[in-house]
C-alpha cells in the first residue's frame, strides 16, 4: 500500500474497554496497540511512534493528565493526544486539553463520537507535520504537462504573475489540476524556497478552524497553525467555497490586518505568506445566495486564472498518457505499459468529464490491473466501463488486490470506488455524498486518508 496506515496506541487499565475501542478501531482500518498502564504506555510510544494516543485519565500507577505533563514536559509528544474520562473526570479531561490534549471522550464511550474525534485529530496531527513536507511528496517539482496552446499560456501568465503577491484564484472544472498550477506558480515566485501548504478547507470543522488555521499556545508550547506553517511560502486553499461562514470571517480578518492571534495566546503574529486558492463552483453565484462573504471573495480574488478542461486540449492527451505511464513506473514501481497508437487516438477523442484526474486514474488502473507491455483499444474501452475490471468473473481473473489482506483490499476498493463516483458526479463533494450515502465531514475525512484529491 502506499498510504501508510494511521498507528493508533489506546492506553486504558479496563480490559474490556481496551478490546471493544480497539475491535472497532481496527474495523475502521486503524492500526491498533493496547497497553493496560503507563508503564507499558511509554515503552510502546518509543516503540510504534503512533499517530495518535487515546489516553485514559484514571490508571493504577500514573494517571492520564501525569503522564501527559510528562510527554509534554519531555518534549517528546508528536502526535495529538484525545483523553478517555469517566463521569467523575470530565473536569480534569478539560485541564488536560489546556495542557495540550486534542481533546477528551466521556465514558460510557459514544462509538460514533469516538470515531469522529479519532478522524478529526489524525486531520490535526498531519496538519501539524505539513511543514517538514509530509504532503509536498514529489508533486512538487511537476509541472503542467502540455504543449496545447491553452497550456502554454496558462503556464506564461503564472510566470508573470510569480513576480508579483497578488492573491490569485484558480477556476476550473474538478480535476484539472488547479493545485498543480498554483504549485507552478509557487514554485517561480520569490517564495519558492518557502513551504508549499495545501488545504481542502471544506474538512476543516467550524469549531477546529481558528486552531487550524492560527494554532494555539496552551502549557507554555506554541503549537502553529496553517498560516506560521506556510511562513515565506504560499497557502493553497483547495475548493474555497467549501468553507463555513465562521471560518471565512475568522481568515478575512488576518488577511485584511495581516496578523492574528494564536488560540489562548496574545501576542499578534505576524507572517509572510502568499494566499492563493481554488473553486470549481461559481462563486459570483456563491455571492449572491448569501453562501460566502463578498469581501473574502474580492479579498483573494485579486487575478482569476481559469484552468481549462482537458477536453477542449486533448492535442496534450497522448504526452498526458506517457507521463503518468512514467511516474506510476518511477513512484509506484509499477510494470512499464505503453498505449497503442489505437488507443491514443480513442484517448484524444474521449469526453474526460473528470479532466486530468480521470486520466491519472484511468492509467493507474490500466497499470496495476492490466497485463503485457502493450496497452490495447479494447482493455482501454474495458476499463472506462469499469472501476476495477470483471470482479464477478472466473477466478483467475480477479483483480490483483483480491490477494491482499482485507484491510489493504479494502483501501483500494474504496479508492477505486470512490474516484468512480467523484468523476462521475463532476467532483462535487456535495452530490458524491448523495451518491454514496456518506456524511461530508466523515467524506472529507475518507478522500484525505485515500490520498484522493479534490
Amino acid at each position: 500500500m502506499d498510504i501508510q496506515t494511521p498507528r493508533l496506541l489506546v492506553v486504558d487499565d479496563e480490559p474490556e474497554i481496551r478490546r471493544l475501542v480497539s475491535e472497532i478501531l481496527e474495523d475502521e482500518g486503524y492500526e491498533v496497540t493496547m497497553a493496560e498502564d503507563a508503564g507499558t504506555a511509554r515503552q510502546l510510544k518509543a516503540a510504534t511512534n503512533p499517530d495518535l494516543i487515546l489516553l485514559d485519565i484514571w490508571m493504577p500507577d500514573t494517571d492520564g493528565i501525569t503522564l501527559l505533563k510528562e510527554w509534554v514536559a519531555e518534549d517528546t509528544l508528536t502526535c495529538p493526544v484525545v483523553m478517555m474520562s469517566g463521569h467523575g473526570s470530565v473536569e480534569s479531561a478539560v485541564e488536560a486539553t489546556r495542557l495540550g490534549a486534542y481533546d477528551y471522550l466521556e465514558k460510557p464511550l459514544s462509538m460514533a463520537k469516538l470515531l469522529l474525534i479519532v478522524e478529526r485529530a489524525l486531520e490535526a496531527g498531519y496538519l501539524q507535520h505539513e511543514n517538514a513536507g509530509l504532503r509536498q511528496g514529489a508533486a512538487i517539482d511537476i509541472e503542467p504537462v502540455g504543449r496545447s496552446a491553452a497550456v502554454a499560456r496558462t503556464k506564461d501568465q503564472l510566470k508573470r504573475l510569480a513576480q508579483h503577491d497578488a492573491r490569485v484564484l484558480f477556476v476550473g472544472e474538478a480535476g484539472t489540476g488547479k493545485e498543480l498550477y498554483a504549485r507552478f506558480l509557487h514554485n517561480n515566485s520569490a517564495h519558492r524556497d518557502g513551504p508549499f501548504i495545501d488545504v481542502a478547507v471544506g474538512s476543516i470543522s467550524p469549531e477546529n478552524s481558528a486552531v487550524e488555521f492560527f494554532g494555539k499556545e496552551c502549557g507554555g508550547k506554541v503549537y502553529p497553525g496553517l498560516l506560521e506553517r506556510a511562513h515565506k511560502g504560499t497557502l493553497f486553499l483547495g475548493e474555497i467555497a467549501g468553507m463555513d461562514k465562521e471560518t471565512q470571517l475568522r481568515l478575512l480578518s488576518a488577511l485584511e490586518s495581516s496578523s492574528f492571534l494564536r488560540v489562548g495566546g496574545s501576542e499578534a503574529v505576524r507572517v509572510d505568506v502568499r494566499v492563493v486558492a481554488s473553486t470549481r463552483i461559481s462563486l459570483d453565484e456563491e455571492v449572491k445566495s448569501g453562501r460566502f462573504r463578498q469581501d473574502l471573495y474580492y479579498l483573494l480574488n485579486e487575478v482569476t486564472i481559469e484552468i481549462p478542461p482537458l477536453r477542449t486540449h486533448s492535442e496534450d492527451v497522448p504526452a498526458l498518457l506517457g507521463f503518468y505511464v512514467d511516474y506510476f513506473v518511477n513512484q509506484d514501481k509499477l510494470a512499464f505499459r505503453r498505449f497503442s497508437m489505437a488507443a491514443q487516438n480513442f484517448l484524444r477523442n474521449y469526453g474526460w468529464r473528470g479532466n486530468v484526474r480521470e486520466l491519472k486514474n484511468l492509467v493507474q488502473r490500466l497499470m496495476i490491473l492490466g497485463v503485457g507491455e502493450d496497452i490495447e483499444l479494447e482493455e482501454v474501452k474495458s476499463a472506462l466501463g469499469t472501476v476495477m475490471g470483471d470482479i464477478g468473473g472466473t477466478a483467475s481473473s480477479v483483480p490483483d488486490f483480491f490477494n491482499l489482506p482485507l484491510k489493504e483490499a479494502r483501501d483500494h476498493f474504496e479508492k477505486a470506488y470512490l474516484e468512480y463516483h467523484f468523476e462521475r458526479t463532476g467532483g462535487s463533494v456535495a452530490k458524491l455524498s448523495a451518491a454514496v450515502g456518506m456524511e461530508r465531514t466523515h467524506l472529507y475525512r475518507k478522500l484525505h486518508s485515500l490520498n484522493i484529491k479534490l
